[in-house]
């Protein structure tokens, strides 16, 4: 996560910059390639955690737009559901009732708002130290492979929930669903290159509804355009401070915030801009904070800017803001069309397990990638510790339960794993280097 100027020299040139608006025949193509990119994992994190699907795709358009006002129309970047918090979520939720989660959800968007002005008083070199690649790759590592029980269970069992119930065609529907997004993702050309998650799901599906799998109720009872499936407080939940849950989900901030500066550099690669400099990094971690604060408000899942949206910009050179808001329009009008929630909500587990096996290994290795890429060095005992230690605490689903002052606290698994790596990052001494 390097800073320097290199990082900022263009490529290649554009076909549309950051501010060029495309012909009006071509916009909504470009848009529906953005739309098509983070459709299947921003749809995956409700499906997973049991938060609406409309909540997280007008979550996602509303807050791709703010996004776009907060970095003054600069930077081409789409906010889709964060995978990260996925885990917290579905725990949270069987010890917690929603109006905590969603409280405590909505204070993990302003420590984002929070950091985001630090930067802007004192820089980034702090945040870096307290961030380095040593502890931010095991962390992600963490995340995708506490996860992997999911995706195996969803992709075998009828009962996922309890892996009880194995099914022989829930695993033919997974291995379809698996092999056509690896197919897609190594073999297609064009757009169909970018959309490897969203044709897995449609040759699962198809392979479900064959072997009699799908159920077409909701999608009959449907309408077409309704009331969006939404939480409104004091409607459907009462906002409740959990201090427990909301120390829990802070430290899991950290890792996501180390994630966004990763992905500006990516941008401000591709793009050829500065963007830490102009607008500002603090302006873009605020706009993500936001992004995290308003979709808490209405169910909707944590928002992070998506690595596939990137990689959208890389391959077609169009860089306009104006797709990645028109991107965001067609997410928000989604979530008004009763028959295409219904046919989300539709999708059987095993489409989904499938999916998610690819998506969870991807998280895993992209943090192995990170730890080869920064070139940590594992024969400095120093390093070796802090991602053991990150590693198993992690995956093992250590936790601390204690009581402070009557209040009961309980920190598990990643979050924990990251207040270690954090902690041990801060107090191990660094290798002296011999002259």
């Amino acid at each position: 996560m390097q800073m320097n100027e290199e990082i900022y020299e263009r490529t290649v040139e554009p076909i549309y910059d950051v501010h060029e608006k495309p012909k009006s025949s071509e916009w909504l193509l470009l848009s529906s390639q953005h739309l098509f990119a983070m459709f299947g994992a921003t749809v995956l994190v409700p499906y997973l955690t049991g938060l609406p699907v409309s909540a997280a795709l007008i979550a996602s358009g509303l807050g791709t737009l703010l996004y776009i006002l907060i970095t003054k129309g600069q930077i081409p970047a789409y906010l889709g559901s964060s995978f990260a918090f996925i885990t917290p979520i579905i725990v949270g939720l069987k010890t917690h009732d929603l109006g905590e989660m969603l409280v405590a959800l909505f204070m993990s968007g302003l420590m984002y708002v929070i950091i985001g002005f630090l930067i802007k008083l004192s820089g980034t070199d702090w945040l870096l130290k307290l961030l380095p690649p040593v502890v931010v790759g095991p962390v992600i590592m963490v995340i995708g492979l506490g996860l992997a029980p999911v995706a195996v269970n969803m992709a075998m069992y009828t009962d996922s929930g309890a892996a009880t119930g194995y099914s022989g065609k829930y695993l033919v529907i997974a291995g379809v669903t698996l092999l056509t997004v690896i197919a897609f993702n190594i073999f297609a050309k064009g757009f169909f290159s970018i959309i490897p998650i969203l044709m897995g799901i449609i040759a699962g599906y198809i392979t479900a509804m064959l072997l009699g799998v799908v159920d077409f109720t909701g999608i009959q009872k449907a309408r077409w355009f309704q009331t969006p499936d939404i939480y409104m407080p004091y409607r459907d939940y009462t906002p409740t401070f959990d201090w427990v849950l909301i120390l829990v989900l802070l430290p899991i901030v950290f890792v996501t915030v180390s994630e966004h500066i990763g992905h500006q550099v990516v941008i401000n690669k591709i793009v050829g801009r500065n963007f830490f400099r102009n607008p500002g990094l603090h302006r873009s971690l605020i706009g993500d904070g936001v992004s995290t604060m308003v979709a808490s408000l209405i169910g909707g899942p944590p928002s992070t800017t998506y690595g596939e949206n990137i990689g959208v910009l890389a391959i077609t050179r169009i860089y306009s803001i104006w797709v990645i808001g028109g991107a965001a329009v067609l997410a928000l009008i989604l979530g008004f069309v009763g028959k295409f929630t219904a046919l989300v909500s539709s999708i059987p587990t095993p489409v989904m397990g499938g999916v998610s096996i690819l998506l969870f290994g991807i998280i895993a290795a992209s943090g192995l990638r990170m730890l080869v890429e920064s070139r940590v060095d594992f024969g400095d005992k120093r390093n070796l510790i802090i991602a053991s230690v990150i590693l198993v605490l992690g995956i093992g689903k250590a936790h601390i339960d204690f009581t402070v002052q009557n209040i009961h606290l309980n920190i598990e698994g990643m979050a924990l794993a990251a207040l270690a790596g954090i902690l041990l990052n801060l107090i191990l001494p660094e290798a002296k280097v011999h002259e």
